[in-house]
């Protein structure tokens, strides 16, 4: 579950990380990524999505858009903490993704931001996957001219960063 940065936006489905990270890995993944995701949103399609896919486990890639919208802190966490549990409930196991932010709200909200998800991981005992963007949005190269999204250059090297991550859930 994720936003833009998951949803290959501004490119073809297929050119995105999860279509090319699902081409080499050894589970079966389905991407439920949305462009413009919220942890609400993300909350709302929860259910269903579980229901439907019975997974094993789930990445939870949102934050993003919340924080770019200067959310309350504690309202994203609130809403990770019951997607968590949700998961959970479905006896399935809930991975969560560092995000990171702009610092265009100041160090004191950043730093709110940021520290939710290691609290979140600590609190319910689960992995804090690193952010997939920390080594590519520092390379203009690799992003679009938002200066937000990855491009097509950037899609392989996070399929690379990933392949890792999931490989070891097929252990």
């Amino acid at each position: 579950m994720g936003d833009s940065l998951s949803a290959a936006y501004g490119l073809q489905e297929h050119e995105g990380w999860p279509a090319l990270l699902a081409a080499k890995s050894p589970v079966q993944l389905v991407n439920a990524s949305i462009s413009g995701e919220t942890t609400g949103g993300g909350l709302a399609r929860l259910p269903a999505l579980l229901q439907q896919h019975q997974p094993r486990w789930v990445l939870i890639e949102l934050g993003g858009n919340d924080g770019l919208r200067g959310f309350d802190p504690q309202l994203i966490a609130n809403n990770l903490q019951q997607m968590i549990e949700l998961v959970k409930q479905h006896n399935a196991q809930p991975l969560l993704m560092q995000i990171r932010i702009p610092p265009n709200y100041g160090p004191r909200y950043v730093a709110r931001f940021t520290d939710i998800y290691p609290q979140l991981a600590a609190a319910n005992q689960i992995p804090l996957w690193p952010f997939f963007m920390d080594e590519i949005a520092i390379r203009p190269e690799l992003m679009m001219p938002d200066g937000i999204h990855p491009n097509a250059q950037a899609q392989p090297l996070i399929r690379d960063l990933m392949l890792p991550l999931v490989q070891q859930l097929a252990e």
